[in-house]
C-alpha cells in the first residue's frame, strides 16, 4: 500500500471518531466525508468492469456498503438544542464505519501481503475477469458507506428539525388559543 493510499484509507476511518463527540450537523458535515471518497473515487475509479462476474461483485458490496451505511445514519444520535441540529456518532455507528472501511483497508493489507493468489483464485473460479473490479468494488462499496448515511443523517435531520418546529408552532400558538382569564 502506498502512502497515499494508508492516508486516505486512516482518513475515511477517522471521520467518525470526529463524530463520536457531539457536534452542529453542518455543510462542513456531509463535505468532508463527500470530498475524501470523491477523491477515493477519481483516484482509484478507472472504471466499472462489466464481463462476466464483476457486477454481482460490485453490486454485492455496494449493498453491503448501503446496509452499514443506512445502519451507521440510524445509529447516529440527532437532536435540537436552540436553532441547531447536533450529531453524535454512536458505539454501533462507530463500529459499523470501522467495519465497512477497515474492511476496505485489511482486504488491501491482505492481498498485498500473501493474500492476492487467493484472490486469483477465487476470481477465476467466480468469473470475476480483473483485478480492477476488485477495486471498483471496494471504491464503490466506500462511495456508497458514505452516501447513504450522509443520506440517513439528512433525513433524519430533516424529520427532527421539522417536529421541533411543529412542537415550538404548537407551543406558541396555545396562549393565543387560551381565552381564559
Amino acid at each position: 500500500m502506498t502512502t497515499t493510499e494508508w492516508i486516505t484509507d486512516i482518513a475515511l476511518v477517522l471521520i467518525v471518531f470526529r463524530q463520536l463527540r457531539e457536534g452542529r450537523l453542518d455543510l462542513r458535515t456531509f463535505l468532508i466525508p463527500l470530498g475524501i471518497v470523491a477523491f477515493v473515487a477519481h483516484t482509484y475509479l478507472d472504471s466499472v468492469p462489466t464481463a462476466g462476474n464483476d457486477l454481482v461483485l460490485i453490486g454485492a458490496l455496494v449493498a453491503v456498503g448501503a446496509a452499514l451505511g443506512i445502519a451507521g445514519g440510524v445509529h447516529t444520535r440527532i437532536r435540537v438544542v436552540g436553532e441547531h441540529l447536533l450529531i453524535k456518532a454512536g458505539a454501533v455507528s462507530a463500529i459499523l464505519w470501522v467495519l465497512g472501511m477497515g474492511a476496505r483497508m485489511g482486504f488491501q493489507l491482505w492481498v498485498s501481503h500473501g493474500g492476492a493468489d487467493d484472490v486469483a483464485r477465487f476470481s477465476v473460479a467466480h468469473h470475476i475477469t480483473t483485478d480492477q473490479a476488485w477495486v471498483a468494488a471496494f471504491v464503490l462499496m466506500a462511495l456508497t458507506e458514505v452516501v447513504t448515511r450522509l443520506a440517513t443523517i439528512f433525513v433524519r435531520g430533516r424529520m427532527v428539525n421539522g417536529r421541533q418546529a411543529r412542537t415550538t408552532a404548537a407551543t406558541h400558538l396555545a396562549p393565543s388559543l387560551d381565552r381564559t382569564p
